[in-house]
């Protein structure tokens, strides 16, 4: 792999620095599945959008006020230049993105129905993504970690995860990792059993949580995440807000109420503003709040980094809320 975006020397000048999948979004709403002619058909509207859950965690923890940073790895391509410049753009630093001239840059398709709920199109570029491993001992300094997101490329391998997460744990920082549902490489729980006990939070959706665990209820599956040694449980649940579990307190509380567009992207500004108040000093419950209001403001606009402009945008939401 060459072309290496740059090279920070002091990395505990960051806050946050966000791991995981760089990827292009190309979003149809409003798709009619009724054909227009033998091989037509329309939709309300067509919009490419960068994104992946480390460039959507890394946009909106740097719009929140974090000094962040990414680690990624994506192709020298026209879909690769899209994630480059945004990343910029947005003053996310990319010291430690790796630009692999063999590799394709991941593209998405999403066709988002009217209530804002969507279905995503994946291809074999998401199953090749890798982890710039080589910068791993370069970025410890950092206050805290997020994956995003176990069970998906590249944290679909268990040697990697642990790799990932010993060498946070092992200096301090505090670990947040997302989930995704397994889609070319299966992995269990169970696969990730000297890892788990490693991560702060973790923060899968009702979906995710359900498929991993087995189980029905929230608390239910919070219980077998802590069971694994999990430190902090929360499972999003979307229009019905989130839930909270650790060994001493339950927290349950509803989702903000927004005018629902485009729910892509979500998941990663609920981590990215969970991740933001616990840096701050906040306690759980106000940290939740604000990571609700978060994800609903990124539900508001079309595209996973539309909506959510700054911090001032979200505490107006949560003291409305």
């Amino acid at each position: 792999m060459s072309g290496l975006s740059g090279m920070s020397e002091v990395s505990n000048q960051f806050d946050v620095i966000c791991m995981g999948m760089a990827l292009v979004d190309s979003i149809i709403k409003g798709f009619d599945p009724e054909p227009i002619s033998a091989s037509g058909y329309r939709a309300q509207s067509g919009t490419l959008s960068v994104g992946g859950e480390a460039v959507n965690e890394a946009v909106s923890c740097s719009r929140l006020g974090l000094k962040t940073g990414i680690a990624c790895s994506f192709g020298d391509d026209a879909a690769g230049g899209l994630i480059l410049n945004l990343l910029r753009n947005e003053n996310v630093d990319t010291s430690f993105t790796l630009i692999d001239p063999s590799m394709q840059t991941p593209v998405s398709t999403l066709i988002v129905k009217e209530d804002g709920t969507r279905k995503s199109i994946t291809n074999f570029a998401h199953r090749d993504v890798g982890f710039p491993m080589i910068k791993l001992p370069m970025f410890t300094g950092a206050k805290a970690w997020i994956l995003g997101s176990l069970f998906r490329a590249p944290f679909d391998d268990a040697e990697c995860i642990l790799n990932v997460v010993s060498a946070g744990s092992s200096v301090g920082v505090k670990i947040f990792a997302d989930t995704k549902l397994p889609n070319f490489k299966k992995l269990s729980l169970a696969d990730l059993k000297e890892s788990l006990p490693l991560i702060d939070f973790i923060t899968p959706n009702e979906d995710e949580a359900k498929y991993l665990t087995g189980k029905k209820t929230p608390s239910e599956m919070a219980d077998v995440f802590l069971s694994y040694g999990v430190k902090n449980v929360v499972i999003k649940l979307g229009a019905k807000g989130c839930f909270y579990k650790n060994s001493e307190k339950t927290i349950e509380l509803p989702a903000c109420p927004v005018e629902a567009v485009d729910a892509t992207g979500a998941g990663d500004a609920f981590a990215a503003g969970l991740v933001t108040a616990i840096l701050q000093g906040s306690d759980i419950e106000k940290a939740l709040r604000f990571a609700n209001a978060c994800g609903a403001v990124c539900c508001t606009k079309v595209g996973a980094t539309s909506a959510l402009r700054d911090l001032s945008q979200v505490r107006e939401l949560v003291s409305r809320y």
